[in-house]
């Protein structure tokens, strides 16, 4: 079994969000803490992820907003091996969260590379933290599937969101692919020099 680490973004993830339900509702999984919930900085955040990455061995991350933008952020870095593949939920679009929240985030620019393990982006067509355009442009850029569930708002709590079942059959997809390219992986024939 792998474990799933849960990537809350801005102020963290509430009591009653989704995110907190998924902790209750699966023991495989634990949130990667950080010390500054309401003025995140994207190093220390980074640390964080990759402390426990390295203690997990391998995982899934489960990330919401700025969460995914901190995921995306371990492209190029070699803990990025262990990660098994990514359920990047209502990532926000840095330059509007910084109008949204003058002076609180220090993350640099929105990470543009692909990711190098599988990804879904989860988002919806009247998020005010990113525009539908947006959200498939970082889809792509990021090598990710995008999935559009609609009015949803921001996937959190403010737009309805408490347990969210969906989401569990979303990561459970992403193990289901995630599995089948490590198989196909494994079956290429080994050349040697």
């Amino acid at each position: 079994m792998n474990e799933v680490l849960i990537l809350p973004g801005l102020f963290g993830s509430a009591e009653g969000h989704w995110q907190r339900h998924w902790l209750q509702d699966h023991t495989d999984s634990r949130c990667v803490i950080q010390d500054d919930w309401d003025h995140p900085h994207v190093d220390q955040w980074l640390f964080r992820l990759e402390s426990a990455l390295e203690e997990a061995g391998e995982a899934y991350l489960v990330a919401h907003s700025l969460g995914c933008l901190l995921a995306a952020r371990l492209a190029g870095r070699s803990v990025a091996r262990r990660v098994k593949g990514a359920l990047l939920v209502a990532p926000c679009d840095l330059p509007v969260t910084e109008v949204l929240h003058p002076g609180q985030i220090s993350f640099g620019d929105m990470p543009t590379a692909p990711l190098p393990f599988p990804s879904i982006v989860v988002g919806s067509m009247n998020d005010a933290y990113m525009t539908v355009d947006r959200l498939a442009l970082f889809g792509r850029l990021w090598n990710a599937e995008t999935r559009n569930i609609g009015l949803a708002g921001h996937i959190n709590i403010a737009s309805g969101f408490g347990r969210w079942r969906n989401g569990y059959r979303l990561l459970e997809a992403l193990k289901t692919r995630s599995g089948a390219r490590k198989r196909a992986v494994s079956m290429l024939p080994a050349f040697s020099m």
